[in-house]
């Protein structure tokens, strides 16, 4: 992982992204001083500044090779999270796993990529597996087209520059009101995705529905898009509305 590919969001705040970035880095596997430093692109004592830091805040930790690897204050944060659309997804998703028989996930965008947030796998057969917390471009998938046919247009206008599909096709995306691949993100997957809004109607995820181009065709979409959309419906109901 380079710097380009760690450092793809900014907050404009240039220690935190720095941190993040190693962070990153050190996610992906252990490492000592010189390996991070390649990893990430920063300075040396840049660098062994910022892990250290981290090693302090038990965010990194080290082993006795006096590599860095995630601490223990990581796990015991994402314990405490509560992220409401996964939590939906979850009580959703096992159900259109059932309908389709086929690899089912809910992806949230973060700048120029898209996370897994949910994910489940049909029990036995050929699948495409994606684990949580996967990161992929927003250049292809039926997953992508959908979050970037409802971000802002300077999102878009960003972000098309890279994409395989048009304009035209996220216009096309919102009057149907899904999206579909095959082939886009990897050879041999087909994919498609609805939209799932929360409770003020904004577009906060996609949910989908992927697997082998054999078995769900070249246009998914004619098959498993009304269980798709009423899958991110009963996600939406779940999150209800937003108090103020």
């Amino acid at each position: 992982m380079g710097q380009d590919s760690a450092s793809t969001v900014s907050s404009g705040i240039g220690v935190l992204d720095k941190s993040v970035v190693v962070l990153r880095a050190i996610a992906e596997a252990p490492c000592n001083l010189t390996e991070l430093c390649d990893r990430t692109g920063l300075p040396r004592a840049t660098a062994h500044r910022l892990a250290v830091g981290l090693e302090t805040h038990r965010l990194l930790a080290r082993n006795a090779a006096g590599r860095w690897y995630p601490g223990p204050a990581l796990s015991e944060l994402a314990a405490s999270a509560h992220d409401p659309v996964r939590e939906a997804a979850l009580m959703v998703l096992p159900r259109l796993r059932e309908i389709t028989g086929e690899s089912v996930q809910v992806y949230r965008r973060e700048g120029a990529e898209r996370i897994c947030i949910a994910a489940m796998e049909p029990p036995t057969g050929l699948r495409d597996t994606v684990p949580v917390g996967t990161r992929f471009p927003m250049s292809a998938g039926s997953a992508a087209k959908v979050l970037l046919a409802w971000a802002e247009p300077t999102t878009q206008r960003a972000l098309l520059h890279d994409s395989v599909f048009s304009e035209r096709a996220l216009h096309e995306i919102r009057r149907r009101g899904w999206a579909q691949s095959a082939g886009e993100r990897a050879a041999g997957v087909a994919s498609v995705s609805a939209p799932v809004r929360d409770g003020t109607g904004e577009v906060v995820a996609a949910i989908s529905v992927s697997g082998p181009i054999d078995r769900m065709g070249r246009r998914p979409g004619a098959r498993w898009a009304a269980d798709l959309l009423a899958a991110a419906d009963a996600i939406h109901k779940r999150l209800g509305p937003t108090r103020g």
